[in-house]
């Protein structure tokens, strides 16, 4: 694959470890970012990481991701909720999408059970803690791999 898959990370997600361990698990975003460049290299894929707390930032990201990646991986975390500007660039990218979540978001409170950015993606992964990365990964694998037809 020529093109590196994007890893896109929302607000808050950089205190991972830090912030609600009962519900988010201990591992901190670099073990993510590890565990996600782990797998991606089994796959012979390359990974570009990203975590910002601004959502301009990330529509930004996905504008990029529209010359120059190959597919997006995304947790969007509050932004899935709530922004349209998000929404709407990820509408406007054409390679394939995989929406994750450390939480199950439908356990959750009903503020969290309907997610903008679901309804962009190929593939929604909830529930399997920071796992729920690599599972993403290899999901990727396959959407990209049958997009090729190879």
């Amino acid at each position: 694959m020529d093109k590196p898959i994007y890893v896109l990370n929302g607000p808050n997600l950089n205190l991972l470890g830090e912030r609600e361990p009962h519900i988010y698990g201990h591992e901190t975003l670099a073990d993510v970012e590890r565990r996600c460049v782990g797998r991606a290299t089994g796959h012979k894929l390359a990974v570009h990481f990203f975590q910002s707390n601004y959502e301009g930032a990330l529509v930004e990201k996905v504008h990029e991701a529209r010359k120059q990646a190959g597919g997006i991986i995304i947790n969007p975390a509050g932004l899935s909720f709530g922004s349209i500007p998000l929404y709407d660039a990820l509408k406007m990218f054409d390679g394939p999408k995989v929406e994750v979540h450390i939480s199950n978001i439908h356990q959750r409170e009903e503020i969290y059970h309907r997610s903008l950015v679901s309804k962009t993606a190929n593939v929604v992964i909830c529930g399997a803690g920071a796992f729920g990365y690599e599972l993403a990964v290899d999901a990727m694998q396959h959407l990209l791999t049958r997009k090729s037809g190879a």
